[in-house]
């Protein structure tokens, strides 16, 4: 389940408000399911919803190698609260400070207010970085923040495009210069705009099922074996290669467990 929808109900914070979140992960766990492997789910505790093992993947290392490819110079991450840990590791791949943005939530509406941005990010590029993206409210509204304190560059990532309406007219609207995503939410080519650049998380899952089937660590992805992670973003949905090989290589191809191929 690449993305685990109503993940952002994970507590009561407003009276008469459902924990869906946890409704999900029972319905998930009667109809049969005895292992869950996702991607980037809205905050970790949700894990503990589950009596089954749950394998959290993580998009972040494909993401900065999009933007490590484009070698930019004078870079600042930024993101807010909920993010901050997966969102310093993506910093450090890139070798670039973190900034915050404090924000908050509007009653039990699906609106937020951005309060103040922490960090030195006046004179930079910035990159903002998020689990995802829904009708972009809240992005545009960091935008806005960044550029108030002198940011001279925009761009964006995340994991997950819901992209409700009107999210794709903002973006296309805003002074962003790119927002990437994933395909854990199929997008329709005439649902992406002209600035939102689509990668393929499919090697990344496929490896994951690969390694748990053998029994190796699923960890590993993100530690020891970094590059190659970053190395799958050679699955590019834009580019549409040949999904049973990949690009550059050939059905021998992926010893122990490495194809990019491999569902």
């Amino acid at each position: 389940m690449p993305y685990y929808g109503y993940g952002r109900s994970d507590k009561k914070d407003q009276p008469r408000v459902p924990i869906t979140a946890r409704l999900i992960a029972d319905m998930i766990t009667v109809a049969g399911a005895n292992r869950l492997l996702t991607v980037d789910l809205h905050q970790g505790q949700i894990q503990g919803f589950f009596n089954i093992p749950v394998d959290e993947l993580t998009a972040v290392h494909l993401l900065s190698s999009h933007f490590l490819q484009k070698r930019l110079e004078n870079l600042v991450v930024v993101t807010d609260l909920g993010f901050a840990k997966r969102a310093r590791t993506f910093a450090e791949l890139m070798d670039a400070p973190l900034a915050i943005v404090e924000k908050r939530r509007i009653g039990n509406q699906d609106r937020t207010e951005v309060l103040n941005v922490i960090g030195d990010v006046r004179g930079k590029r910035a990159i903002i970085v998020d689990d995802e993206i829904d009708t972009a409210g809240t992005l545009i509204q960091i935008v806005n923040a960044l550029e108030r304190e002198g940011v001279t560059e925009l761009y964006a990532c995340a994991t997950h495009a819901v992209l409700s309406q009107p999210a794709v007219e903002r973006i296309d609207q805003s002074v962003l210069r790119e927002v990437v995503v994933t395909d854990s939410i199929p997008i329709a080519p005439e649902n992406r705009g002209r600035k939102i650049k689509v990668i393929s998380i499919a090697p990344l899952i496929a490896e994951a099922i690969v390694r748990i089937h053998r029994g190796q660590s699923v960890g590993a992805l993100f530690t020891s074996e970094v590059h190659f992670t970053q190395e799958m973003l050679l699955w590019d949905v834009d580019s549409q290669p040949d999904h049973a090989t990949g690009p550059d290589r050939t059905p021998g191809d992926g010893e122990n467990g490495r194809s990019g191929g491999q569902t």
